[in-house]
């Protein structure tokens, strides 16, 4: 009998993990548990060189040179670490910081001006 442990995963990883298994008839955390054997497999596999990939992430080394099993595994840390810096982005406090005016669109796609933040406030 296979036992299991919880693990937190973020909402779009979820999202993804649902869609994709309902096409495959797998639930969520059937889909994820398959991912990560994946990924265990591409991490453990002789074709696959984790130092190579590594040099290309520390910009040390050219993308081009990866097999393409190694892009993918390049383009998925590149995907991750863009949207944990878009999560961390604050541009309206950075803009009003800075005292400079910004543009930005509303939910109904509008654009909405923001002038420079007064000094002092």
């Amino acid at each position: 009998m296979t036992s299991t442990s919880p693990a937190r995963i973020d909402d779009d990883l979820y999202a993804s993990a649902k869609l994709v298994g309902e096409a495959l008839s797998r639930s969520a955390s059937q889909q994820v548990g398959h991912w990560a054997r994946i990924g265990r497999e591409l991490e453990a596999s002789a074709t696959t060189s984790q130092r190579d990939i590594a040099a290309v992430l520390a910009g040390a080394r050219r993308y081009d040179t990866l097999s393409a099993q190694e892009q993918a595994i390049v383009r998925a840390e590149w995907s991750e670490r863009m949207d944990e810096r878009r999560a961390a982005l604050d541009l309206a406090a950075t803009f009003t910081a800075s005292g400079a005016s910004y543009s930005e669109l509303d939910d109904d796609g509008n654009v909405v001006q923001h002038p420079p933040a007064a000094p002092g406030g």
